[in-house]
């Protein structure tokens, strides 16, 4: 018989498992926030739309939300090693593929469907699954957080990176070679040999079923609230990750601005979300979630009037880093205190579908807007407005004590 996961994880050191996720999570991340980075460039040397570009990315967007859970089923039965270098393997050809296309069709089909099921196989979710199974329950909310702080290093780090070799090498050249680099994540996922979860003889959780759990959800305004809460910010992250160096470079500054703003971003996430985490615990979520919104609204109003300069771009950048990925630990929270931590992820993954129906509307749609009017300025609009509502739509959000489940 084999030993449990963890047990023969200890084999080798904590330190070097967070390691290797951290690093692949850097890497995923990276590379897919560095694609906005090459609208201008390709549809400039193709001669195809904004908005063509854009929904190729919008839907990656969708295609991510939707075949998250399938990626996650297949972690589960067979271990996340493979899944996530098998993503590892489908980031490579998406990215190279991009490289090549030289219509809009093939194009799509890389960076839409090829890598929009890669994201999902070696995104973060499937790396840090991994890296818990293999973890005693002591070090595993660390190991969490530090997974996602990577994830945003990664936007920090990559992004520029990218941007540079773009400037220096074309954005041909510089896709070849972030295709390379996502194999990296190969040796990376090596050490996360996790074994299929398997569900815990005489468990004391309640015996609710994921189907009496999602009825009981799907009954309950709260969980609406939050689902367009979130589609609203999956708006606001998809325009500003793929048109926000677009925007900056019809502004006449530099390129390299945009990738500063974008690294900037997942520079100041990192402090917004464990800024977050910690208010979470302190503040009622809802209240935390209404603030979030109203203030996302405040800051791009703020930047859409004010003179665009360098220095104005990074001020927005770093504001809005630090409410880019806040809203996520207290939508957890409440997902948790509503309806209970038997379902959470099935019920989370379902508000994050609505999180990535909304990146593909803010992506495809920002596009749109720009072929038909040679402007971003009525997307930033629709943004401020859409801020607007989700802070309202969470003020009926329940966050009081959870109804207690009747006996099974």
């Amino acid at each position: 018989m084999s030993a449990p996961s963890h047990t023969r994880s200890l084999a080798l050191p904590a330190g070097l498992l967070i390691a290797c996720a951290v690093g692949g999570a850097m890497l995923a991340m990276g590379l897919r926030q560095s694609f906005g980075l090459f609208l201008a460039p390709m549809t400039a040397a193709h001669g195809w739309t904004a908005s063509g570009f854009a929904f190729a990315i919008a839907l990656q967007v969708l295609l991510n939300g939707v075949s998250q859970p399938l990626t996650g089923q297949l972690a589960d039965r067979f271990g996340g090693r493979k899944v996530i270098i098998g993503g590892a393997l489908l980031y490579a050809a998406g990215i190279l593929g991009m490289a090549l296309s030289d219509g809009l069709p093939l194009f799509t089909f890389f960076a839409g469907v090829v890598m929009g099921v890669a994201v999902s196989a070696a995104g973060m979710p499937t790396i840090i699954a991994s890296l818990t199974r293999m973890l005693p329950e002591e070090k595993r909310g660390r190991a969490v957080g530090l997974g996602t702080a990577g994830s945003s290093a990664g936007q920090f780090l990559v992004v520029p990176l990218a941007g540079l070799g773009i400037a220096g090498f074309g954005w041909q050249w510089a896709l070849v070679a972030m295709a390379l680099a996502a194999l990296l994540m190969i040796p990376l996922a090596m050490p996360l040999a996790d074994q299929p979860a398997k569900p815990a003889a005489g468990a004391a959780a309640d015996n609710e079923t994921a189907g009496a759990a999602l009825s009981r959800a799907f009954r309950d305004p709260s969980f609406w609230c939050l689902f367009f809460g979130f589609f609203v910010c999956g708006v606001h992250v998809s325009f500003l990750t793929v048109h926000l160096p677009g925007f900056v470079h019809s502004c006449g500054l530099p390129l390299y601005v945009g990738a500063g703003a974008i690294s900037l971003i997942g520079l100041f996430n990192i402090a917004g979300s464990l800024m977050s985490g910690e208010l979470t615990q302190r503040w009622k979520r809802r209240e935390l979630l209404v603030g979030i919104y109203a203030a996302r609204g405040v800051l791009m109003t703020a930047f859409l009037l004010m003179e665009k300069t360098t220095t104005s771009v990074m001020i927005f950048a770093a504001l809005m880093g630090i409410l880019w990925l806040s809203t996520v630990p207290p939508t957890v929270a409440l997902c948790a205190r509503n309806w209970g931590t038997r379902w959470l992820a099935t019920i989370f993954g379902l508000v994050f579908l609505g999180h990535q129906i909304g990146g593909f509307t803010g992506a495809f749609l920002g596009g749109l807007v720009f072929d038909r009017t040679g402007s971003y300025d009525l997307m930033w609009v629709f943004g401020i407005l859409a801020a607007a509502f989700a802070a309202i739509v969470h003020l009926p959000v329940r966050d009081g004590p959870r109804p207690a489940l009747a006996a099974a």
